[in-house]
């Protein structure tokens, strides 16, 4: 239910409303006086005619009956659009308040049909060159500061109101949601053919194969644990450490060969087997159906949530941290890209184009959309207001400048009768 808060007469004045009231005050004792000045030089003249004082007397007095006709008819007039005259409720007065439904419709009408028209907003935006000014804005060094300014504390107040839990939860679910659907064999081997056939997997066999090495030599204990582990209760021990020694120089031999042979028949046996398993990830039913099910088992395991959470923990402080800092890589590069945007709205003309065409269509759809809800903004707020205080603020605003409408008709009615006057003397 909405409440609607009425204008009262007694609410209180604003300084410039004061003051154009004294002003209306001032300009209504004027033409007040125009009126009595009419009203005391018809007295006089009649007086004088009864004193036996004729001829000129005449004009003199037709001219103030005339515009004290003309004064009081434009008081009346003046007075019937904020009030009853007198107080008496005589019929199309106090105009304003009784009607001021009816004119907040008329000016919502008004607006949204000569303002908020779909030509207008078109050739208005046309005119306009919005593109153009924004890129000479945005060019300048100072202007892109501060918007990446702005942008930055927007960005670190979302980050700091969001809840890491909602956002670890709704990453989560899309990277299940995109894996699940994903199919990852034929990528994969897509991925592992161009790496065998450009050569560039031999750096990871390099590097396993030294690591391998230097591992090896470095942990003898290792191959003489798994020999004496695997060997028989009744194998001596010094045999054991024998074998364990010979597979240990054995394996180091081997791993040394590899790494520093590019055609040693382990590499090659490896490069086959990477042509041969990258057919199979794109062609092989059983590959792939094997692919699907590890991605399957990787999707269920409690863990994604964990990687997913530290991964967006660890974005979400260097953004915030990038914010906070007006010299960080990443405030300098927007900076940049605003300045270089502004430069190519200023100059390209294309993007000109279709950035104002943009901004036309969506201005366009959002006063199409909405142009009753603006429209109604006025129309509702008028009706919100009250009748009398209505009337007072109007006549506030335009009540000076009608006060010289009964100037006018006292001055102008005064002379019409004294033009009439004279006429019917000079033809009768």
């Amino acid at each position: 239910m909405t409440i609607v808060t009425k204008a009262r007469p007694s609410d209180p004045l604003t300084p410039s409303e004061l003051q154009k009231r004294s002003g209306m005050r001032r300009m209504k004792s004027v033409a007040t006086g125009f009126l009595l000045a009419a009203a005391i030089v018809y007295i006089t003249m009649r007086i004088l005619q009864n004193h036996g004082v004729h001829g000129w007397t005449g004009y003199v007095e037709a001219a103030a009956e005339a515009g004290m006709v003309g004064g009081l008819a434009d008081w009346f007039a003046v007075t019937a659009l904020f009030k009853h005259p007198l107080g008496v409720p005589i019929p199309h007065t106090a105009i304003i308040p009784n009607r001021k439904d009816q004119f907040g419709e008329g000016l919502g009408t008004f607006v949204g049909e000569n303002f908020l028209s779909e030509d207008v907003i078109r050739s208005r935006l046309s005119a306009l060159g919005i593109s153009r000014r924004t890129g000479q804005w945005l060019s300048q060094p100072e202007n892109a500061a501060r918007v990446t300014k702005e942008l930055a504390t927007a960005v670190r107040g979302v980050l700091t109101v969001l809840r890491d839990e909602d956002i670890q939860k709704i990453l989560g679910d899309a990277v299940a949601v995109r894996l699940a659907k994903a199919d990852l064999a034929t990528p994969l081997g897509n991925v592992l053919q161009r790496l065998t056939e450009s050569g560039n997997h031999h750096q990871v066999v390099d590097m396993v194969a030294a690591r391998a090495h230097d591992w090896l030599e470095a942990h003898p204990e290792a191959i003489g644990n798994a020999v004496s582990n695997e060997a028989p209760l009744w194998s001596p021990r010094f045999l054991d450490d024998a074998v364990a020694r010979r597979i240990q120089r054995e394996l180091v031999k081997l791993a040394g060969s590899v790494r520093d042979d590019q055609n040693h028949p382990v590499r090659k046996a490896l490069d086959r087997f990477m042509a041969d398993y990258a057919e199979e990830l794109r062609t092989d039913p059983e590959t792939r159906r094997r692919v699907d099910k590890l991605k399957t088992e990787v999707l269920e395991h409690h863990e994604l949530q964990g990687v997913v959470a530290s991964g967006w923990t660890a974005m979400r402080q260097a953004v915030i941290d990038a914010a906070e800092d007006p010299d960080s890589d990443l405030q300098a590069r927007a900076r940049d890209g605003l300045q270089s945007l502004g430069r190519r709205l200023e100059t390209d003309t294309a993007m000109q184009e279709k950035a104002d065409g943009w901004i036309r269509e969506v201005a366009v759809h959002l006063v199409t959309t909405y142009r009753q809800e603006i429209t109604s903004l006025i129309t509702d707020t008028v009706a919100a207001w009250d009748g009398p205080a209505t009337s007072r603020k109007i006549e506030l605003q335009v009540g000076r400048d009608l006060q010289f409408i009964r100037i006018n008709g006292t001055v102008v009615g005064a002379l019409a009768g004294l033009v009439i006057y004279a006429v019917t003397q000079l033809a009768f």
